[in-house]
């Protein structure tokens, strides 16, 4: 599957932190953590996203570099795209998609470096 981002207008959309920020793993055995390829550590965090008539989703987006938000901050995501995943485990077909921001920031405030 080619995996083609797909992106996503934030300017109708109003985003909540819900989780805090942790680096994402690789392995829970071995606690290896994920980085992206400039070696920076993936942080996912769980935001809401609403939209002007009310209608609510939970999303997880990635980040690299710790993001300085926290729950129940309104959030500003910058450049986020989507990404269709597919998997198959024990013959099961599951998919999705995975989001991922250049930036997570509280409303107002300037975005990090990239």
């Amino acid at each position: 599957m080619r995996n083609i981002p797909i992106p996503v207008d934030t300017t109708r959309l109003t985003f909540v932190c819900v989780t805090d920020p942790r680096p994402r793993l690789v392995s829970q055995e071995t606690g290896e953590v994920k980085t992206d390829r400039n070696g920076q550590t993936v942080y996912p965090v769980g935001v809401s996203a609403a939209d002007a008539t009310g209608r609510v989703e939970l999303v997880n987006v990635n980040d690299a570099g710790e993001p300085e938000i926290r729950i129940g901050q309104v959030a500003e995501l910058a450049s986020l795209v989507g990404f269709v995943w597919e998997q198959t485990r024990n013959g099961e077909v599951r998919w999705g998609i995975a989001y991922r921001a250049d930036a997570i920031t509280t409303a107002g405030s300037a975005p990090k470096a990239a």
